[in-house]
């Protein structure tokens, strides 16, 4: 075979530019040594050959020559008993069994060339997973599919905005709302526009997003009904409103939300274009009123008239407020706060409060509001500031709103029979023992009337009872 008909690889189109280079003298034998990596002995050598054959010299001179170590009877003599004893197995059991009853030593990967070059062994083929058409639910509310579709849904007259959608996988109804992003208030907003006028569905079909499932909900099935191993989302659906989530496998699982994703992708846009429509208030103003439409065009009759909605009838609007807000469990501080993300709540006086240590929840509904709950009933609670009330402190102003006291003269606490946290006791016999110490009380001492001077540069204490404990 002539070599000069060889395919070149990229090194040797490479050295041979270097080496018309330098036989037009461009650069030196040197230079050109450095450019191909090669010694400049090595480089004259492939000079001499590049002047004496052309490019056919740069080469390799076994390019399409049978390697030194091949043996074509071993190879036959495998591909035959591999064809007549073993044509089921695999390169590695077959080499062994060659070995073992035959006394044939092959090496797997060798023999599994072979059986490669002669159309034998095809490899490990990965099995295609059989896909089905479900059928749809019969029952209105039997099943519902939500999801997000990320889009430019304003083209380049507004941001581009995520679409909640909950379609019914019976009736192709829909609920839609338009937010900035797939969050868990957007995904509860969309729930909520579909069970106060429905009812409650049996199951919603998600994905397997943090949003909607939590790694344990999804590692172990048998859990899936305590809503503590749920996300926040989750929580809300499965502990408050009693739905059975399904996580959805593949994008082909939930293909009827997918394929009215791709008809809002084309007919939402255009009709938002019409009416002008390049902000996410005024998208979510008529979705509502097109999701009829929609219905009304593409609606499909189920094929059991029953409605498998489950009744959602709160008591009053509280009731309905509390449904859909998220519950984060927290535990009393020492001062009688609880936080929750950078925010923190004082729970005010008054009787059956909590003591320090106890657990209590919190819950935050749609609008923003957060509400304290413990032992089955709502406390008083008031937005606090730590940094706002030091202020004050510093600047001799009254607090906005004084602690209560504490004091044995205010008589006996009132709250939960839970033990104190420990050290509390403690911490205040010590600091009535340091008063007693220096004869002068802590509230004695005088108060710096301005923000300024050594008092900014001072810690602030934290005022554990009537006596101030040491710095």
């Amino acid at each position: 075979m002539d070599r000069e008909t060889i395919a070149m690889s990229q090194t040797e189109r490479t050295r041979m530019m270097v080496l018309e280079a330098v036989k037009r003298r461009e650069i030196t034998l040197s230079e050109a040594a450095r450019r191909m990596g090669l010694s400049r002995r090595q480089a004259f050598r492939l000079k001499a050959r590049y002047l004496a054959g052309g490019a056919g010299g740069i080469v390799h001179r076994s390019r399409g020559r049978p390697g030194n170590r091949d043996q074509p009877l071993l190879r036959q003599e495998a591909v035959a008993l591999y064809r007549e004893a073993y044509g089921d197995f695999g390169p590695t059991l077959a080499a062994e069994k060659m070995l073992e009853r035959d006394g044939l030593a092959v090496h797997p990967e060798t023999l599994r060339r072979w059986l490669l070059a002669s159309g034998d062994w095809l490899g490990r083929q990965r099995r295609r997973v059989h896909r089905r058409r479900r059928k749809r639910r019969e029952r209105f509310g039997e099943l519902l599919q939500i999801d997000g579709s990320d889009h430019a849904w304003f083209e380049e007259r507004g941001p581009t905005a995520c679409l909640m959608v909950m379609v019914d996988d019976a009736t192709a109804r829909m609920k839609l709302f338009m937010a900035p992003e797939e969050t868990t208030h957007a995904a509860l907003v969309v729930v909520r526009k579909w069970v106060e006028p429905f009812g409650v569905p049996e199951a919603i079909y998600a994905d397997r997003k943090t949003l909607y499932w939590s790694p344990t909900a999804l590692d172990r099935p048998q859990l899936r009904d305590r809503r503590e191993v749920h996300s926040e989302w989750g929580r809300v659906a499965v502990g408050n409103l009693g739905i059975e989530l399904i996580p959805a496998y593949s994008p082909q699982a939930k293909g009827r939300v997918e394929r009215r994703n791709g008809l809002l992708q084309d007919r939402l846009v255009k009709e938002l274009r019409l009416r002008g429509i390049d902000t996410i208030e005024g998208a979510n103003a008529m979705l509502d009123a097109f999701a009829e439409e929609m219905f009304e065009r593409f609606g499909v009759e189920p094929a059991d008239p029953r409605d498998a909605h489950r009744v959602f009838a709160p008591a009053d609007r509280e009731a309905c407020e509390l449904a859909f807000s998220i519950d984060k469990p927290r535990t009393v501080a020492r001062d009688n706060t609880v936080v929750l993300g950078r925010r923190c709540w004082q729970i005010a006086a008054q009787p059956g409060a909590p003591r320090p240590g106890a657990k209590v929840v919190l819950w935050r509904a749609m609008d923003g509001q957060v509400r304290c709950r413990w032992q089955g009933r709502d406390l008083k609670i008031r937005r606090f500031d730590p940094k706002a009330e030091r202020f004050r402190r510093r600047c001799g102003l009254e607090p906005a709103d004084p602690p209560p006291p504490t004091s044995p003269a205010a008589g006996p606490a009132l709250g939960d029979p839970s033990p104190r946290p420990p050290g509390i006791d403690r911490i205040r016999a010590k600091a009535g023992a340091e008063n007693k110490k220096d004869g002068t009380a802590r509230d004695d001492r005088p108060t710096p009337a301005s923000a300024s001077g050594a008092a900014l540069g001072s810690r602030p204490r934290v005022a554990l009872s009537s006596d101030r404990s040491k710095a």
